[in-house]
């Protein structure tokens, strides 16, 4: 009769074959690595003037005070070792050979044997594990970091260093912090450790499957997966509302939505998304999705969905997107509907192009618009906000010395640059779980779409970043664009702005300073809460996010710093009121005004632009070639 073999040897012989799998694993990290592709060094950081500067800055201040700096020394190891005594006193009350995992009480939340350390910090979520408060051991190396992290934020902060470089120094100074967080390594992390113990190391075979996974999806580049891949297919669980793509050239296709309502307003609304991501983050589930309530709303709606470049397109710069892109749009719709003029709306990037399409269409004696609606729109470059960090030489020389060799900024760079901005919920957690505790990523259709990003053409983003963000010409002395110079204030017809008050992309006081110059008499602007795109994507249905409404924005330039008789933003703010709920309905209410009389709704196409394919199209969800042809 066959005996059964004991547990901990099957525990043993587990581990055994999984420690296996890890060497096998090693091998094919090892082979995707070596496929990342040399890129410009300059892309990875900020140029070493930065650190020169802070080294400067800092011998300075030794110089000058010498107790200053003395006295934060003293202060932070003061600190160090009270914490390192208390915490001491608590590892040797512990029981001998004890493991994390197995401290009474420990997971309960209770506290350790003689409990560990009083912790005085802030709540920090990446330290939400019990064993983070109750273990003495590692409740020291939480400590211990926070006080290096207040320390070391404190020199920066304490600077003598002007403007734009100590933005950029706190910044990169805290990347720095957030990257050496204990939670970030395997040794330091409670959670880990325990998962691989109680799954005998299989929870770390998983994790290093999901590194190998996504670092060969991305060349040999580190881009954590945020979604489940497998969840969704654009077209049928997102980007479903019902539609027909009626035009295509090289730049765009355009999607006509089908009517939900017997009538419509007579006149269009055409919606331009910004071409760094795909249009469906306005058509994700129906519960969500802005494209199916504005057609159930009654408006006959026209979106367009930009090509993804590939090298072939090094030569289109911001001309070629205004003129096929914008222009060409408004004519098509123009042409179907039959009517004289349109509405339109930008968001993000193509708010600041729609703005240039304007201006240049005044320049030209032309009216095909009637109204303009912004969503997060920068016109006004004069303050970056956080992004304003990569927006320097150092970054944009290197964009430039890459986009001139490979013809494209691929999208792999400008998925990083933005997940720094918020590195610990776009990097390290969600690292932390695929990677540490082999978990598969959610299914979350806006992560899912935050994947999902598109390549720029060359010289546009050359354009865009040295003429607009560096140089601000648009909004000061002028902006050169189909041999026309082109200025904010040419924008003077109705105008809609909404702006987002966490927005780390688009600061809403510089989207409220470029509202505030256009030339328009009719201008509505409003704050949205939450960010670049919740605050957008933020249906009345879920009543999550409120907003505020005000004055119109007015005045010069320089009402921005109270003298013009302009309100700067935080006094706009300051008197603004705060409504409850989404602005969709706000939006609409004004959309209408100005829309026209009722007429039967509009099937998508027309005579002479018969339907080339069902929604979302085909752009959306082609993959550009790598290489030119």
């Amino acid at each position: 009769m066959a005996t059964e073999e004991p547990a901990d040897l099957r525990d043993v012989e587990t581990l055994n074959a999984n420690l296996a799998k890890v060497e096998e694993l090693s091998q094919r990290l090892v082979a995707a690595m070596a496929a990342r592709k040399p890129s410009d060094k300059g892309l990875e950081g900020p140029g070493q003037d930065l650190y020169a500067k802070a080294a400067s800055a800092y011998m300075s201040e030794m110089m000058a005070n010498p107790a200053r700096i003395i006295e934060h020394q003293v202060g932070y190891w003061g600190k160090a070792l009270k914490h390192f005594v208390e915490a001491n006193h608590a590892l040797a009350s512990m029981t001998p050979g004890a493991f994390p995992g197995a401290i009474p009480g420990a997971e309960a939340g209770a506290a350790g044997p003689s409990g560990a350390p009083a912790d005085p910090g802030p709540k920090d979520r990446r330290f939400s594990n019990p064993l983070w408060d109750t273990h003495p051991y590692f409740n020291f190396i939480k400590q211990q970091y926070q006080l290096s992290a207040e320390a070391i934020e404190t020199s920066v902060r304490e600077l003598e260093v002007e403007g734009r470089d100590k933005q950029r120094l706190e910044f990169f100074a805290r990347q720095i912090i957030d990257m050496m967080s204990p939670a970030n390594f395997l040794a330091t992390n409670p959670e880990a450790l325990e998962k691989a113990v109680a799954t005998n190391g299989q929870s770390l075979v998983q994790g290093l499957e999901n590194l190998v996974r996504d670092i060969e999806a991305n060349d040999g580049e580190l881009l954590v997966s945020l979604s489940d891949r497998d969840a969704f297919t654009v077209g049928e669980n997102l980007a479903a509302t019902e539609g027909s793509v009626v035009y295509r050239n090289s730049m765009f296709e355009l999607i006509q939505y089908a009517p939900a309502t017997e009538k419509v307003r007579a006149r269009p609304l055409i919606l331009f998304p910004p071409w760094i991501n795909k249009f469906y983050v306005l058509d994700l589930k129906p519960r969500n999705s802005l494209i199916r309530w504005i057609v159930e709303q009654g408006y006959t709606l026209f979106v367009v969905s930009w090509v993804n470049p590939d090298p072939s397109y090094r030569d289109v710069g911001l001309e070629t997107y205004v003129e096929d892109g914008f222009l060409e749009a408004i004519r098509v719709v123009r042409e179907i509907t039959g009517e004289e003029q349109v509405n339109a709306t930008g968001y993000c990037i193509a708010g600041t192009t729609l703005a240039l399409s304007l201006a240049l269409l005044k320049q030209r004696g032309e009216a095909p618009v009637a109204s303009a609606t912004f969503f997060t729109t920068l016109t006004d470059f004069s303050d970056k906000g956080e992004v304003g960090v990569f927006l320097t030489d150092d970054f944009v020389d290197a964009i430039e010395r890459e986009v001139t060799e490979k013809g494209i900024l691929q999208s792999f760079f400008m998925s990083r640059t933005f997940s720094y901005l918020r590195s610990n919920d776009l990097i390290y957690q969600p690292a932390i779980r695929s990677y540490m505790l082999g978990e598969a990523p959610p299914a979350f259709d806006l992560l899912y779409w935050n994947g999902d990003s598109t390549n720029l053409p060359a010289r546009m983003a050359v354009q865009y970043l040295r003429g607009l963000c560096q140089g601000n010409r648009f909004a000061e002395g002028g902006f050169d664009l189909a041999g026309t110079s082109l200025a904010l204030g040419d924008v003077d017809l109705p105008v809609f702005a909404v702006a987002c008050e966490t927005d780390h992309i688009a600061a809403w006081p510089s989207s409220y300073v470029g509202v505030a110059t256009m030339g328009s008499k009719d201008k509505t602007f409003v704050l949205s809460q939450s960010g670049h795109i919740a605050g957008i994507v933020n249906p009345p249905s879920k009543n999550k996010y409120g907003h505020y409404t005000g004055d119109a924005p007015g005045g010069s330039r320089k009402g921005r710093a109270g003298q013009g008789g302009g309100l700067t933003p935080e006094e706009w703010k300051a008197g603004a009121e705060f409504h409850e709920g989404s602005w969709w309905g706000r939006w609409e209410e004004w959309l209408r005004a100005r829309s026209g009389d009722e007429v039967p709704a509009r099937q998508p196409g027309s005579a002479d632009y018969p339907v080339l394919c069902p929604a979302p199209g085909t752009y959306v969800v082609a993959k550009p070639r790598k290489e030119a042809p």
